[in-house]
């Protein structure tokens, strides 16, 4: 296959993008300034900040394997996908009523199950419309048109924060913007058409399960190793704000780790076609591990704006690549074989942000330092479970 029949994408791949950057535009408004706002303005603390995030992370792969299931035993993709994203974009909602402490722990935890519901049809759907031969890069593609609403979305929340102020109206002028992209990315989507899967309708989840292939369920232990190391981007952004970045330059060093992501993920995508998806999902986490090793070491303004370029470039990888490598492992029962692989690492996310805020509370750099280590070994089982 030449290059150039690699690099032609389904106009459908496409498509998906574009839902998926109105849906980013929406979310990353607000969690551009969530961490800062829940414990600097809503006043809770960062061990509940932790426990907040480690349940949206914990909700986001909950219901990841039902949906995967739900998806394979019926063949349907659009409907479950549309599905996840419509609640998110109700969940939303929630913010336009109370800005509480209760109010915004709801909507984070809320907002990410339906993420978790419309993750595995979806990636099923992607791997559907590209052959093993481009199919990175058309995860890749797919990747960097997402987070290129994560660009928009947080110059959008910078933008009104410049021109209004840090006032409570202004953050529910900001939450009321954010919803309408979120409406217009579920409209586009409905006009799309299906492109169903293999039907298993009378398979259940045990059965499900037993017919996943061994090579599958061998990346599970990496990747759960793995998941106790990928504390919440949160923590991230508390670093700089403690390193004396104020909260609208927090907003722009969020959109410069999304701006290094939409530019490396078809590269990455491109690259892992070539060496191979368990080499590049390799490579992410040895850049993971070494972003927490600088971190515990970082002390000025331009080591925190080099740290979100090359973590946009890890989450290039982790977020695109893995999934491609799991369609490459799983060829019939992929929305399942996400689901799975998201509800196990899901199961990490709490812990992993207990862990961090623990460690955060002694010090920061113990944090990183612990989550440097985990990376270490989550390369080393990977490396074992060829």
């Amino acid at each position: 296959m030449s290059l150039r029949d690699r690099l032609r994408l389904h106009p459908d791949v496409l498509k998906l993008g574009v839902v998926s950057f109105l849906t980013d535009v929406s979310s990353e408004m607000i969690f551009a300034v969530f961490a800062v706002f829940f414990t600097t303005v809503a006043g809770a603390s960062t061990a509940l900040l932790g426990w907040v995030e480690g349940l949206a992370d914990f909700a986001a792969s909950s219901l990841n394997y039902l949906a995967g299931w739900l998806s394979d035993r019926s063949g349907r993709r659009k409907g479950f996908a549309t599905a996840g994203y419509a609640f998110s974009t109700l969940a939303k909602l929630v913010l336009l009523v109370s800005s509480s402490i209760v109010a915004l722990s709801v909507f984070r935890v809320v907002e990410r199950l339906g993420k978790g519901f419309r993750g595995p049809p979806r990636d099923a759907w992607l791997a559907s419309l590209a052959d093993k031969e481009s199919r990175g890069f058309a995860y890749g593609v797919h990747k960097a048109l997402d987070k290129s609403g994560a660009v928009i979305g947080p110059l959008l929340a910078y933008g009104l924060l410049s021109w209004r102020g840090e006032s409570a109206s202004t953050y529910a002028t900001l939450f009321l913007v954010a919803f309408v992209p979120a409406v217009l990315g579920v409209l586009v989507l409905a006009r799309m058409p299906d492109q169903p899967g293999v039907v298993h309708e009378r398979e259940g989840v045990r059965q499900n399960w037993q017919h996943l292939t061994p090579a599958f369920k061998r990346f599970l232990l990496p990747s759960a190793v793995f998941g106790l190391a990928y504390f919440s981007l949160g923590f991230i952004l508390l670093k700089a704000h403690a390193l004396g970045f104020g909260i609208a330059e927090v907003v722009l060093l969020y959109a410069l780790f999304n701006a290094s992501c939409v530019m490396a993920a078809p590269w990455v995508g491109r690259l892992g076609d070539r060496i191979g998806r368990r080499r590049i999902v390799l490579l992410g986490y040895a850049a993971y591990a070494g972003i927490n090793l600088w971190l515990v070491f970082a002390s000025s303004r331009w080591e925190i704006g080099a740290v979100f370029v090359v973590y946009g470039l890890f989450y290039a990888i982790d977020e695109s690549q893995s999934k491609a490598f799991i369609a490459d492992l799983e060829p019939e029962r992929r929305a399942t074989a996400v689901g799975v692989y998201n509800f196990v690492v899901g199961m990490m996310y709490l812990p992993a942000s207990l862990i961090a805020a623990a460690f955060w509370a002694i010090t920061p750099s113990a944090a990183f330092a612990a989550s440097a280590l985990l990376s270490v070994a989550a390369m080393g089982a990977l490396l074992r479970a060829r």
